[in-house]
């Protein structure tokens, strides 16, 4: 952001936005913001390097479902957008599917089988239109369901029409299923506080209609939180490894306790 000296904010109130943008794009050209370039320059190479991220990683769950399908053991189904991908990790691994899958496998004697049908970029009703279908399609009575959705929805889904989405989504849920919430943006970006409201808005809708199921909620609004530092990938939008941990720990905390018994 472009620090502004007293002078030039009085004189910034008297402009128009034309001169507005004139004077932003002459003050870009300064040597003074080679700083801001650098620092715009990483960003733009962030978002380049999570983008081929989102397609090597797709790539990796289509295999590993195949896999999935085909073997035996206790079967959990994973359904969302780029979080639940891993997108942002050093590896799919990494994400909070992949840590969780490690602690799953500690405590059983059986490898759990991970069916993940999530996508990058999805939305809530793609949930319901493409994800769910492929499930009910393969016939498989998974013993644990997982879905985290929604941040995609924020800003191009209507309030009323996104709240009720989220609940026909969860009206159609396998019994063994656990929300996710969202992260609250708190702090996060220049706008994470005024998002943040919104967010908890949808947030009382996750959990009400989780609690309309009996389903559990993993509240990553209370484990992956501030300080955010440290906590994101390069595009400053997915999280890191350590993002993930936290991620991680929000769903192991809500799983059953008859999951996470030894098998």
């Amino acid at each position: 952001m472009l620090l502004l000296r007293q002078d030039e904010r009085v004189n910034r109130e008297h402009q128009t936005p034309i001169g507005v943008l004139h004077h932003l794009v002459v003050r870009w050209g300064d040597a003074e913001t080679a700083t801001a370039r650098r620092a715009l320059k990483r960003w733009f190479n962030g978002v380049a390097f999570v983008d081929v991220q989102a397609q090597t990683f797709a790539e990796f769950w289509r295999a590993n479902n195949k896999t999935a399908v085909a073997g035996e053991g206790p079967l959990w189904v994973v359904l969302g957008d780029s979080t639940a991908q891993g997108v942002g990790a050093s590896s799919p691994l990494h994400g909070y599917v992949g840590q969780v899958m490690s602690a799953l496998a500690a405590r059983s004697s059986r490898p759990w089988r991970v069916l993940n049908l999530s996508r990058s970029g999805a939305q809530t009703w793609q949930v319901i239109d493409q994800q769910l279908p492929v499930l009910e399609e393969l016939g498989l009575k998974p013993d644990l369901v997982t879905c985290g959705i929604g941040s995609n929805d924020i800003f191009a889904t209507p309030p009323k029409r996104l709240r009720s989405t989220l609940r026909q989504l969860v009206d159609r849920l396998p019994r063994s299923s656990v929300m996710l919430d969202l992260p609250l943006p708190d702090g996060l970006w220049t706008i994470g506080s005024l998002c943040s409201p919104y967010v908890a808005s949808i947030n009382r809708t996750i959990h009400s209609a989780a609690a309309n199921r009996g389903f559990p909620v993993a509240e990553l609004s209370r484990h992956f939180s501030r300080p955010w530092r440290g906590q994101f990938a390069p595009d400053l939008f997915h999280p890191n490894d350590l993002g993930y941990h936290h991620q991680a720990r929000a769903v192991l905390a809500a799983l059953p306790p008859a999951i996470l018994q030894p098998q």
